[in-house]
This record gives C-alpha cells, structure tokens and sequence, in this order.
C-alpha cells in the first residue's frame, strides 16, 4: 500500500468488499463518500438547531428543577411537570448522544476512506465537506 496520494482508479476502501476495480467504480465510489461527507456536515449543523431548540424548550436550569422538584415532593404530587421536564430533557439528550454516536461513526469512516491515499477519494471527501457545509449552514440562521 502507497504512503502518500496516488491517482488511481484502483483502491479498497474501508472494507474487503468495496474494492475498485475501474474508473466506474472509482467514480461512483467517489460520489458515495461525497454524499457521506455532506451527510456528515448535515448532521453536525442538525445537532447544533437540536441542541438549540432543546436549550430553548427547556428554560429552567437543572438545579432550579431539583428545588421545584424536592418542594413538588413535599407537596405530595405524583406526575409533576418538573418531572416530566426531566424525563424529556433525558429523552433530549438521549437522542443528542445517538446522533453523536453517528457523526462520530461516519466521521470515522470518511477519515480512514481519505486513509486510502487515493487523491480521487480525498477530492471527494473535500468536495462533500466543501458542498455540505455550504449546503447545510444557512438552516442554523433559521429559526
């Protein structure tokens, strides 16, 4: 395996079973980690609006709720809202850390793909980036 950038229309990538053969393939492979790069870009900025609406949704701080909470206990109620606001923000931050989860995973993918040192697929990689970050960053002045 070459050390540094090659063109080639020749590589495998990531596993076994994805290996390129020939300009068509080398192409399509190309578009494929193009789309996993924009991919990644949405998910990064779609994890940002997520934790901004979450944040947004939830006003009270966690130690505001932890008083309101041991006062509501006091009182007697079962089902507060206090508690419910806590198991939605846990449910919030569920979903956040499985949606880290996966942009740590493609992440990971699109890094050992560049890894390949094909320049083919590094073009590709940095064209996704370029056209997902472009893409993706005006939904986080939206509101």
């Amino acid at each position: 395996m070459a050390m540094h950038f090659i063109f080639s229309d020749t590589a495998v990538l990531l596993f076994d079973f994805w290996s390129v053969h020939s300009p068509a393939g080398m192409a399509l492979s190309v578009l494929v980690v193009l789309l996993l790069a924009v991919l990644y870009e949405g998910i990064k900025v779609g994890k940002a609006k997520l934790l901004h609406q979450v944040l947004v949704n939830l006003p009270t701080s966690i130690s505001q709720q932890a008083i309101a909470e041991t006062d509501g206990e006091s009182a007697g109620s079962d089902s507060s809202p206090v508690s419910r606001t806590h198991h939605r923000w846990y449910l919030c931050h569920f979903g956040q850390s499985l949606i880290h989860v996966i942009q740590v995973v493609i992440g990971y993918f699109i890094m050992l793909a560049v890894m390949s040192y094909n320049t083919w697929i590094f073009l590709g990689v940095v064209l996704g980036s370029a056209v997902g970050y472009y893409l993706a960053y005006p939904l986080l002045s939206m509101a």
